[in-house]
């Protein structure tokens, strides 16, 4: 088999490759051992293929184990050793040529315990020695120069906060710090030290914390109700909510880090996170990669080439195929595939998962979890677990809060005031009407799908600040499309601005374009005067007064 073949292979089949390639060398092991160790090893689809090319590309490593290799190709190494293989190599130093049965990696070459440690000048001493230990201003100490700190963490962090707080609770801010790096010492004297170095940290600049531990405190100061404690804005997208991925000095949310990554997919155009790059290490976006044919497989229920939900001992099947067992529904009393609730242990079928309504107990439009079609109840009102539904730091409602920060329905209405108010922060009196009924839409999360979609959030945003004047006519200066029109008629439903003949105002801006494609000027005023005269004239007459039918 060739290498072009091999290549093509490790995408459709790259277990099997591996373990044939394993197999030509290894004679003391059976296949099915060899093929064990290598699914283990390999892990899911990605890794399998790029651990069966480097293979293909680089046979020999089989039984030289000499770097560079890619850190998979040295664990298969070593599994296989264990495993009893006498013909395939462990990985060897790079440095020092020791056989070697854990390894460090630096690049693509492979290292021991002693060759991959760094070594720099101790800040202390002097002395050009591998690294041991990072002061508190980050730089290196050798072992035998520690950045010793004798006092208590709790004591110095208390001492911080009791000048934001007087009165705060020592044993809270103790167990807050002990929560937040169990186990590692060391980590909470780096925490302390970033601290004492800018205590404005706790104050709502977290954004800039050197290490993540620190927002991790915070949120749990912030829980336990410790006064002055401020949880961190994303200082791009200005939400409060988790911000732990370091970007240019500072920690963003994961929205902004993704929107800082974006890239133009090479097969559709869009411009989103990569979800990986193909042979030539161009980006592909999420939609690209598993609409990928290599990575279809057939399933064996219906035998077409489509995404893979789940894999049974006899083969993939894909979501339409997914197995669910036919119940008896506990809400809405059908027969149906069902799922059983995390909740209450009962079957609910996928239209009652999906499904909202106003509860009965509380009367607000949330999910239904229990109760019956008629009398539905949420999740809050069915299991008032206190650990389940946390509630919300803004508005204080029991929610299922996944992450920090404030819920849903809060989410929205700050996203409107973001949209909606000029450069004073206030909100032009005119859209009010408009900021109020979609904040207090029954459906928060519909809202915010649409405030995200196409150019919703560019045009409201014009309309609040002033760029765009609040009229038809500036509408009219967008392109055409459904998405225009919408924010129309939802302008128009809230009202923002008046009511008007939209079938009429279509008629006559397709009149004109027609008019103004007549090739000459004599034509252009016999049709003018036609369309305008006639047409438009008779119906009008026609409509006396009302709306145009479509």
């Amino acid at each position: 088999m060739t290498t072009a073949d091999q290549l093509d292979r490790a995408v459709a089949d790259p277990i099997g490759l591996i373990t044939d390639l394993v197999t030509d060398v290894e004679k003391e092991l059976d296949a099915e051992r060899i093929r064990a160790v290598v699914t283990a090893v390999a892990g899911g689809r990605a890794k399998s293929r790029s651990l069966a090319k480097a293979l293909a590309m680089l046979p020999a490593l089989l039984t030289d184990g000499r770097s560079p290799a890619p850190r998979a190709i040295g664990d298969l190494l070593i599994e296989l050793r264990k495993a009893g293989a006498a013909a395939i190599a462990a990985p060897v130093c790079a440095e020092c040529g020791k056989k070697l049965r854990t390894l460090q990696r630096k690049g693509q070459d492979w290292y021991c315990s002693v060759c991959g440690q760094e070594r720099a000048e101790c800040t202390a001493c002097g002395n050009v020695r591998r690294v041991s230990f990072r002061d508190r201003k980050g730089l290196p100490r050798c072992k035998m120069c520690p950045d010793n700190d004798d006092r208590d963490p709790a004591a110095v962090v208390h001492g911080l906060i009791t000048a934001i707080a007087p009165g705060a609770d020592r044993d809270v801010i103790a167990e807050a710090l002990r929560r937040t790096a169990p186990n590692r010492p060391t980590y909470r004297q780096r925490l302390v030290w970033a601290l004492e170095e800018n205590p404005r940290l706790l104050t709502g600049e977290g954004y800039l914390a050197p290490h993540r531990a620190i927002l991790r405190f915070i949120d749990l100061l912030h829980e336990a109700g410790v006064a002055g404690i401020v949880r961190p804005a994303c200082p791009r997208c200005h939400r409060v909510v988790r911000i732990d991925k370091p970007l240019d000095g500072q920690r963003v949310c994961r929205n902004c880090i993704a929107k800082s990554r974006f890239e133009e997919c090479v097969r559709c155009g869009a411009r989103r996170e990569p979800a990986t790059r193909d042979a030539e290490g161009r980006p592909l976006c999420p939609s690209c990669l598993v609409k990928d044919p290599a990575n279809l497989e057939t399933c064996i229920v219906c035998g077409e080439s489509r995404m893979v939900s789940n894999r049974t001992a006899d083969g993939p099947i894909c979501p339409n195929c997914r197995p669910l067992p036919i119940l008896l529904c506990s809400i809405c009393g059908r027969t149906a595939p069902c799922m059983l609730s995390k909740l209450t242990g009962l079957p609910r079928c996928g239209g009652c998962d999906r499904r909202q309504g106003h509860c009965t107990v509380c009367g607000r439009m949330r999910g239904i979890h229990s109760g019956t079609a008629d009398a539905p109840v949420c999740g809050p009102c069915t299991t008032p677990d206190a650990e389940l539904w946390r509630p919300c730091p803004t508005c204080g409602q029991a929610e299922r809060l996944h992450a920090p920060g404030p819920c849903p329905r809060c989410t929205l209405k700050q996203r409107l005031h973001e949209l909606l108010a000029d450069d004073t922060g206030s909100i032009n009196p005119k859209l009010q009407s408009l900021h109020d009924a979609l904040a207090n839409t029954e459906r928060a999360g519909t809202a915010m799908r649409w405030l995200s979609k196409g150019i919703v959030s560019t045009v409201l945003s014009d309309l609040g600040s002033g760029r765009r004047p609040l009229t038809h006519e500036a509408l009219d200066e967008l392109p055409e499309g459904k998405v225009v029109e919408h924010i129309r008629s939802v302008l128009v439903a809230t009202g923002v601005l008046p009511r008007r003949d939209e079938q009429m105002v279509r008629l006559e801006r397709h009149v004109k374009d027609l008019v103004s494609s007549h090739a000459t000027a004599e034509g252009r005023k016999i049709l003018h005067r036609y369309a305008t005269w006639h047409l438009l004239r008779r119906l009008r007459r026609r409509s006396r007064g009302k709306e145009t039918t479509y």
